[in-house]
């Protein structure tokens, strides 16, 4: 089996388009369109269904592409091996948060692309949240991410803690409680909130610890960028709860510490044999956020 064949087939699974992925493996349309039915003649079944509405991966499809996305890391690990100077390369797809423009992460990412050019990073954010990267990673179509839940929560997965930051309320000037030195939930269970939607770390976790106290609370805007949360507070939409490490800096809001202690895990996940890039990533990652 020809590995760039595999190589069309991950890229259009990944990009819905054979458009799209044409231009990711610098090749035209044409030769990507050949491939994957050389592909499939030679496999006995088809990948993809094509048709007006677009470009589905087929059963059989999700069936097959574990295996070649494994045909294409071994032919990276090969090329590693084989090169003198033992420079890493091949594809890295990475799940990130919306919003991480205030975190370590692109930092890091940036050092890792100079560190190692040969190797094509590719950065997914997902509008769905944790729970959504965590089975891109375990599908096969993400090969690290983060994650904003606890460990437990990504069975199958191996989890990689980066830290653990305590939650702080986000209150809006002029707020009753804003001059207190801290609150706790059932002091805020009457407030109307602006949080992620469900399937997000953030929500999930704290509707753990509400519904742990009995306390229904009302979700009045949901935000699924964590930097858009701050101003909806500023505005008087609602309260919120974020992370620390979250907390964009600034912002027209009071920031008050939780007497109900909450602690967000801030984790990375892989599968259980990563390859040598996701190693070296990863590794990157854990450091960084060891002295910081």
């Amino acid at each position: 089996m020809d590995t760039r064949q595999a190589e069309y087939a991950i890229a259009v699974a990944d990009e819905l388009s054979f458009t799209r992925a044409a231009q990711r493996v610098n090749a035209v349309q044409s030769t990507v369109s050949a491939g994957i039915r050389a592909l499939e003649r030679e496999l006995g079944t088809e990948l993809f269904e094509r048709d007006q509405r677009g470009v589905r991966v087929t059963a059989a499809g999700e069936a097959v592409l574990p295996a070649l996305r494994e045909l294409a890391e071994a032919e990276a690990r090969a090329r590693t091996a084989a090169d003198p100077r033992g420079e890493l390369r091949g594809e890295l797809r990475i799940g990130v948060f919306s919003s991480v423009s205030y975190m370590a992460i692109p930092r890091v990412v940036g050092a890792f692309h100079r560190s190692h050019p040969l190797v094509d990073l590719r950065l997914r954010a997902s509008s769905a949240g944790s729970m959504r990267l965590a089975e891109d990673v375990r599908r096969g179509r993400l090969d690290l991410s983060l994650f904003g839940l606890p460990a437990s929560a990504a069975p199958g997965l191996a989890a990689h803690r980066l830290v653990t930051t305590p939650y702080v309320a986000l209150l809006p000037v002029g707020h009753e409680r804003a001059r207190h030195t801290s609150v706790s939930l059932r002091e805020l269970a009457a407030e109307r909130f602006v949080d992620a939607p469900v399937g997000f770390g953030n929500r999930n976790v704290l509707d753990a610890a509400f519904g742990a106290r009995n306390i229904v609370r009302d979700v009045a805007v949901e935000a699924t960028e964590t930097a858009s949360i701050p101003a909806y507070v500023a505005a008087g939409l609602g309260v919120a709860l974020l992370p620390e490490a979250l907390t964009p800096p600034g912002g027209d809001v009071v920031r008050v510490s939780l007497s109900d202690p909450i602690e967000w895990e801030f984790n990375v996940v892989t599968r259980r044999s990563p390859g040598p890039a996701t190693t070296a990533l990863l590794q990157e990652l854990l450091a960084a956020y060891a002295t910081s």
